[in-house]
């Protein structure tokens, strides 16, 4: 058993070691070539933060365990929504804008919807793929649009913010020099994400099959938490300072990557029909709680410590009617 735990542990810690020098180091890349920051923001670091994700289930995929790959982005959904928000909100009442309630929050019930139906549907193939990565470049490109005409950062940049450890008055791009050293940082990040990936998908393989749980369970909840860390952690420090609004954002940004980003390039990668437990059961779970995000962010532009509560509740149930 040590066997199967000590590399499931350090995959995840070089998942999240990972995941950090590639979000800086792309970041500073970026900013020395003049790039802006709001593209920064929807694009390097939106998809930076989410590669323990990405490369968590192309492996998993990959390895056939398209219960792992697949659990892996529907248990991080809920657990963003339901742990995340709700831990954020007990710490502190997390402020939700009406732009991004409009828009974004919308955006991210809409992919939720989508996803469940293909899943029962049709099997995850490249097309399905193509399509899925299509619309979130679409979705990054109406984001961008709109942002440079008005006033606001959107629920995806909020997450770049809170991940990348940024403020939102980004300093002004730096001249082209010393470009080398960030990309270099940005280069061992990835080999970094790339390796804990490996070691997680193996160790959860193992760890299923020691304690005679499915893959599955094994995705959606210990694979899910462990790649969600960073989302966690930063949530936790954005409430912590009353930056409720971000925290708010960096959950329904993740979620919209989740489902778009990986869920796409996952299936173009290694096309696999979505188990039809998770199809059953959980992807309809993640639009359930998809909608009482969105129900709560509307009473009052704000989810009370109250509703935070529930939220929180609502996983421990979710996880102990999971776990046999």
């Amino acid at each position: 058993m040590f066997d199967t735990w000590v590399p499931l542990i350090a995959g995840l810690v070089l998942l999240v070691i990972g995941g950090e020098l590639l979000v800086r180091g792309a970041v500073q890349a970026a900013e020395r070539i003049g790039i802006s920051p709001l593209v920064i923001g929807l694009t390097l670091v939106g998809f930076g933060t989410s590669m323990p994700e990405l490369v968590t289930s192309v492996q998993a995929g990959l390895s056939g365990s398209p219960g792992i790959a697949y659990g892996n982005i529907v248990g991080s959904n809920i657990a963003n929504i339901l742990l995340i928000a709700g831990v954020s909100a007990l710490i502190c009442p997390v402020i939700v804008a009406r732009s991004a309630l409009r828009r974004d929050a919308m955006a991210m019930l809409l992919v939720a919807v989508l996803f469940a139906v293909l899943a029962v549907l049709v099997p995850m193939g490249r097309i399905v793929g193509a399509a899925l990565v299509t619309a979130l470049v679409l979705y990054i490109a109406f984001v961008i649009r709109q942002e440079r005409t008005g006033p606001g950062g959107g629920a995806i940049h909020d997450k770049s913010l809170a991940l990348a450890g940024a403020d939102p008055g980004l300093a002004p791009p730096h001249a082209a020099r010393h470009i080398a050293i960030p990309l270099l940082i940005a280069l061992g990040g990835l080999v970094i994400v790339v390796a804990g990936g490996s070691l997680l998908v193996n160790g959860a393989v193992a760890l299923a099959r020691g304690f005679g749980v499915s893959e599955t369970v094994i995705g959606l909840t210990i694979v899910a938490v462990g790649t969600s860390m960073p989302e966690l952690v930063t949530s936790v420090i954005a409430a912590l300072k009353r930056q409720g609004d971000v925290a708010f954002g960096n959950v329904v940004g993740s979620n919209i990557y989740n489902i778009l980003g990986i869920g796409g390039t996952t299936a173009l990668i290694a096309p696999s029909q979505v188990p039809s437990e998770i199809a059953g059961f959980d992807a309809p779970l993640m639009v359930g709680v998809s909608v009482l995000l969105v129900i709560f962010a509307a009473t009052g532009l704000r989810i009370a410590r109250r509703e935070g509560a529930v939220l929180v509740a609502g996983y421990a149930a979710y996880i102990w009617m999971l776990w046999p």
